[in-house]
């Protein structure tokens, strides 16, 4: 029998609640989350994505390589630099939320790439953010050179304006 292609429906992804669920990497705890927490989570999907950095500029509550915890947020905003094993971290952690192998009540609201360089993205890289675009909301943040010195009190960057608006929605 022949099936047809797989459909992916952009915007916000909450988990299903899969029987017999896969393995999981062990830091990654499967413990049902409160759904009731206001706000949302960011969770980097690799060291040094800048999660603590965007909470502090933006609000919501840093996971950083985890999930939310008892009485976090579930909604979840997921960090990534714009590098290649970054934007390869990310889409295993999106498909990870679309195969529902993430805790009960999670729910993907969009992913956050964060320049990992100032400039524009090399072809490669850029087909790659398009593609995950096509999947996902993404929002982008360009290289702030202030944030290597602490310069995080400045306030959101230029060109983050729909980030903004999104993080201060979910609150």
């Amino acid at each position: 029998m022949r099936q047809g292609p797989e459909i992916w429906i952009r915007g916000p992804v909450v988990a299903p609640e899969p029987p017999g669920r896969g393995p999981t990497a062990p830091e990654m705890p499967r413990d049902p989350v409160p759904a009731g927490a206001p706000g949302f989570s960011w969770i980097g999907v690799h060291g040094g994505a800048g999660v603590t950095t965007l909470a502090g500029v933006f609000g919501g509550q840093d996971c950083g390589r985890g999930w939310p915890g008892p009485g976090d947020p579930s909604s979840v905003l997921l960090v990534a630099r714009t590098h290649a094993a970054g934007l390869t971290a990310v889409g295993r952690a999106v498909e990870e939320f679309r195969l529902g192998r993430v805790p009960t009540g999670v729910g993907l609201d969009s992913v956050v790439l964060v320049a990992d360089a100032p400039g524009r993205l090399p072809r490669p890289l850029a087909q790659r953010v398009r593609l995950l675009e096509s999947a996902v909301d993404v929002h982008r943040v360009p290289w702030v050179p202030a944030w290597r010195l602490d310069g995080t009190h400045e306030g959101p960057p230029l060109g983050t304006e729909s980030l903004v608006r999104r993080t201060r929605r979910v609150r």
